[in-house]
């Protein structure tokens, strides 16, 4: 006797499948949308004390509280994290960290972190990178939780964000810091943002120390497209079943963060790193690597980004045309070299490093500045950032261990 009846397994498929219907049309009405992309209103930890930082595993008196205020008079909840080499200088705890805050920003560069969507800057995931950073990386840290996030005021847009960065970027320069001092990182939804302040800086002539961009998607586009729930079920790729349907979703977004395209804008060192291995079949050994997977954005989202930065020092990529089938073997032959020599190009430029049971580091220098991949073995998509190899590379590349 089945488990199921016929008409009991075709009910529960016709509800899923309604379920999922529903689902991507929910996705093309902007209210919706924003708060599925930002997820700004999952506030954790619940009920947050944004003025004891203590409560969150942060030493006493190492972080300040404070408000930031934005050019369209949004106001944004932030903390600024003491270096650990200067913060333990210092005779005693101080009773007034604020009041040391110039001779911070003077003593130690500083890494302005951009978070991911969802929750505040106490998350446990969030309080690992800034405590790693400060010790190992002996940084001061400023984070701020973006407008509509936590206990920020206003609701979240693309535009929206773009101000927050700035803000707090001209709250550090406000305060003291010089912008080669000032190393811009964000991690995921942070990567969008974190691109904007460097493309909209670089536009002005300013440099910062440089850009990291931890767990990047090249655009929220190209992220719908390949984003599958936990990992497994695809969102939009059955809707390619009726391309006309996918674009017009697709088109309805209103939130792109199209970090791909800012690349041309882009200058400076930058550093883009990755968690992942491709999954090649269901053996006990892949599924445990697949845990250390990023699950919520493939890796070939910056190894997209980091070919865009490359892109310009290499010859035109052929493009099969539509009549390939009709090709002479002259053709094929004509074909065949160009891919060969972009291919050796390629590998002249690129150095690749492994790193036994860390992953593998790539990296180019073009103009005087250094772009690096860092493709990780471990770390998902949430704990990539707090992996000490990580800090090292990102230490030595941007100068931290001979400041």
């Amino acid at each position: 006797m089945p488990f199921l009846s016929f008409s009991t397994a075709r009910k529960i498929f016709a509800g899923l499948g309604g379920l999922y219907v529903a689902t991507v049309v929910l996705l093309t009405i902007p209210y919706f949308q924003t708060h599925t992309l930002f997820l700004h209103a999952v506030k954790l930890p619940f009920f947050a004390n944004f003025d004891v930082p203590e409560l969150y595993g942060l030493a006493p008196n190492k972080t300040i509280n404070l408000r930031i205020e934005t050019a369209d008079n949004e106001s944004l909840g932030a903390w600024f994290v003491l270096s650990d080499s200067f913060y333990h200088s210092l005779p005693t705890i101080p009773s007034q960290p604020s009041d040391l805050l110039a001779t911070a920003l003077n003593a130690r560069p500083t890494i302005l972190f951009f978070h991911g969507n969802a929750a505040t800057r106490a998350l446990g995931a969030r309080i690992q990178h800034y405590t790693g950073y400060s010790s190992r990386l002996a940084a001061n840290v400023l984070v701020i939780d973006y407008r509509g996030f936590a206990d920020s005021t206003g609701t979240p847009t693309q535009p929206g964000l773009a101000r927050d960065a700035r803000a707090a970027w001209n709250w550090l320069i406000k305060n003291g810091a010089s912008a080669d001092q000032i190393l811009i990182m964000g991690h995921s939804l942070g990567t969008g943002v974190s691109s904007l302040l460097a493309a909209e800086l670089s536009d002005e002539g300013i440099s910062p120390r440089g850009l990291v961009l931890l767990s990047p998607f090249s655009s929220i586009t190209k992220l719908l497209e390949t984003y599958s729930i936990f990992g497994v079920v695809p969102l939009i790729k059955p809707l390619a079943m009726v391309p006309w349907v996918a674009k017009m979703v697709l088109s309805m977004l209103v939130h792109t963060f199209e970090t791909d395209t800012l690349v041309p804008r882009i200058k400076g060192p930058v550093l883009i790193a990755h968690a992942g291995k491709p999954f090649l079949g269901f053996s006990l050994l892949d599924l445990i690597s697949m845990a250390e997977n990023d699950w919520e954005i493939p890796y070939s989202h910056s190894q997209a980004l980091f070919d865009a930065f490359l892109d310009p020092l290499l010859p035109t990529a052929p493009q099969l045309p539509a009549n390939a089938a009709a090709f002479t073997q002259e053709e094929w032959s004509l074909f065949m070299d160009r891919v060969a020599k972009r291919k050796d190009l390629r590998e002249g430029i690129v150095t690749t490093v492994e790193l036994r049971n860390f992953g593998t580091v790539h990296e180019f220098t073009e103009s005087g500045r250094k772009v690096t991949f860092v493709h990780t073995r471990a770390g998902g998509h949430d704990y990539l950032g707090i992996q000490e190899g990580l800090h090292d590379i990102i230490g030595r590349n941007f100068g931290f261990f001979g400041h």
